[in-house]
């Protein structure tokens, strides 16, 4: 093989050489008139012109030397100055050295070599960003010109996150103008950033927007907490100024580099809600190489539970629901790797031979029930429905997964459950009580499964959720309708919850009901608000608003926990252990919920609703024993 020697100078640098060598002799030459302040002696005029050829070849071979000439210049950033400037003054350096050395005699000023080394410096920078500082100043006429056009944007945080926006808006978008900054650091007030000041703080945001005609807010923050930020989102959206924020602003640090494209307010960003961080060991634990069931596979909390699940590398998921659609839709989304871990499975949780057959065949470890109906209003025209599905099919399930020993059962319950006021949240709290009920039996040594619950509020964006109702609403043109200007409700977003509840499921020891820290409470009139101007609309304007009152079922406040419960921290800082006290006593449970079912079954709705009342209130004798309903169903079939 010969050898190849390495070149030293790029054929595409000669150029740049040349360049060099022409900005070295004109500096010198220019520093020699400003030593001379243009008067200058012949001698010296000569003794220059006999030194440059010299002075010529050191900085040549002090580029040469630090690879000045070996650089891709287009593509290198701005921190290559440096470099250029360090070579320049190495040989600035180098010629005043020999200067001293010959004493008197020397040729030229000592101030000329100094000066004359800063000039070239110089005009070794032009020579290498010629091009961007061409553009630059077309940039800025350019912009000046446009000036008339251009979209007016204020910056939210004057910090690392805030100067990368700024930097990339002045030098890809000549369509924006940057009025300003604001932060709350007040030592970066007035300080100048990209050619514009910081101009006061966060409660300085809607002056500046109405008297400097801001139509765009950027709020560039890396980090910040949920309140402040729902604070600030509060503040922005009250402005008649558009807003939008960094994609995955809470995210990594490295993330913050690209900042641009920028994306719009989500529903998500509206609560405020830190990013939540699970044990992810812990969670593999309990699922790898385990079979998996979900039941209500299809639904909104389902699909994301199944979503989340299959990355913890399950031997089997069992992706259960009555909606054949829903169910299929959700294994074609599915990548190639976890389709081949998941099985489609349409049932109906209130089919017990069905359920049956499907434990017997798999034989699932955990178990996350999360099938149910959701509809409060609906659900108090029927009761006997909502008892059928969410009573009669949470005890088909637990029986089931009691009687094939499965290690984990998670019932999903709601912040419904507790003190509950409608038909809905009465079916879920016995779904509580039925948990609680299956644990005393594990610590009789009848069974080795894990029961428990875990309750939280509205999940964003779910079915039922009311934010998917009033984007539909706003999208037709409104009106948007909110049952009551006092009501609130505790939201979380899809993600967060279900990996809370897989770390609930992993923090069990049975029995226990679990609540997820839901924050605090958001008014559903403001949230209404503040979905219509993320749509660049005017509420009660643009987008009419009507009150209908609070439909049947309905609270004003949601609650999280009741009066005879107690919160207790776990080493989650979202998660809760409530521990509560069951006046009549759970072994009587089962036997008063197999009668409650026959009242469904045999739709005698009337009697139900006022048992279903007496058993969440505890208000039912422990002795109650099965009296003939119709069709009840026998007790055996659920022990």
């Amino acid at each position: 093989m010969s050898y190849v020697p390495r070149r030293i100078v790029a054929p595409s640098a000669l150029s740049l050489l040349a360049f060099d060598a022409l900005s070295v002799v004109a500096g010198f030459w220019t520093a020699l008139v400003f030593r001379f302040d243009a008067q200058i002696p012949f001698d010296d005029m000569l003794a220059l012109g006999l030194m440059l050829p010299a002075i010529v070849t050191v900085f040549v071979f002090g580029n040469l030397a630090f690879g000045l000439y070996r650089y891709a210049w287009r593509y290198t950033s701005a921190t290559e100055v440096v470099t250029i400037g360090v070579a320049g003054a190495a040989s600035t350096l180098l010629l005043i050295m020999l200067s001293l050395l010959l004493g008197v005699s020397r040729p030229i000023p000592l101030s000329v070599v100094g000066l004359g080394g800063i000039f070239a410096i110089a005009g070794f920078v032009v020579a290498r960003y010629r091009e961007r500082l061409l553009t630059g100043t077309l940039g800025r006429v350019q912009r000046a010109i446009a000036r008339p056009n251009r979209r007016r944007v204020l910056i939210v945080g004057a910090g690392e996150a805030g100067n990368i926006v700024a930097r990339q808006l002045r030098a890809a978008h000549t369509d924006y103008e940057i009025v300003g900054f604001v932060d709350d650091d007040p030592t970066k007030l007035f300080l100048r950033l990209h050619g514009a000041n910081v101009l006061g703080t966060r409660h300085d945001i809607p002056a500046l927007v109405a008297d400097r005609g801001v139509s765009l807010v950027i709020i560039a923050i890396h980090r910040i907490t949920g309140l402040s930020l729902r604070e600030l989102l509060s503040l922005c959206l009250d402005t008649s100024a558009q807003v939008k924020m960094l994609p995955h602003f809470l995210g990594q640090q490295e993330e913050v580099q690209r900042a641009l494209p920028l994306r719009d307010i989500s529903p998500e960003d509206l609560l405020g809600r830190e990013m939540c961080t699970v044990d992810a060991e812990a969670c593999r634990g309990i699922i790898a190489g385990k079979v998996v069931l979900v039941t209500g596979a299809a639904g909104s909390i389902g699909s994301e539970l199944c979503r989340q699940l299959l990355a913890l590398e399950p031997r089997e998921l069992l992706m259960l629901d009555n909606n054949e659609t829903g169910v299929h839709d959700l294994f074609t989304a599915l990548p190639g790797e976890q389709q081949r871990r998941a099985r489609q499975v349409v049932a109906d949780v209130t089919n017990q031979a069905r359920m049956e057959q499907l434990f017997a065949h798999f034989s699932p470890q955990v178990v996350f029930h999360v099938a149910a109906y959701k509809h409060v209003p609906m659900m108090e025209y029927y009761p006997d429905e909502a008892v059928r599905v969410n009573v009669m099919g949470t005890t088909n399930v637990a029986a089931l997964a009691r009687r094939h020993s499965a290690e984990r059962f998670v019932f999903i319950s709601t912040d419904k459950a507790v003190n509950p006021s409608s038909i809905m949240g009465a079916t879920k709290r016995v779904g509580e009580l039925l948990m609680m009920a299956n644990a005393e039996q594990v610590q009789q040594g009848e069974t080795r499964t894990l029961f428990t619950g875990v309750r939280f509020g509205n999940v964003l964006g779910s079915r039922g959720s009311v934010v998917p109702t009033f984007v539909r609403q706003i999208d037709a043109g409104g009106p948007v309708t909110i049952t009551d200007p006092e009501m609130t409700r505790f939201f979380i977003s899809i993600a967060e919850a279900v990996s809370l509840v897989i770390e609930a499921a992993t923090m069990t020891r049975g029995g226990e009901i679990f609540m997820l820290d839901m924050g605090q409470p958001i008014r559903i009139e403001e949230l209404a608000y503040k979905l219509i101007r993320l749509c660049g609309l005017r509420p009660g304007t643009d987008i009419p608003i009507t009150y209908t009152g609070v439909r049947p079922g309905e609270k004003l406040h949601e609650e999280l926990i009741a009066g005879d419960e107690q919160r207790c921290s776990t080493s989650h800082p979202k998660l809760f252990r409530i521990q509560s006290h069951y006046a009549p006593g759970l072994a009587s449970v089962p036997g008063q919920v197999a009668y409650l079912i026959g009242l469904a079954l045999a739709q005698r709705n009337d009697e139900l609703v006022s048992m279903l009342w007496q058993l969440v209130n505890g208000e039912i004798a422990p002795s109650l024993e099965m009296r003939s309903v119709g069709d009840a169903i026998p007790l055996r079939r659920f022990r």
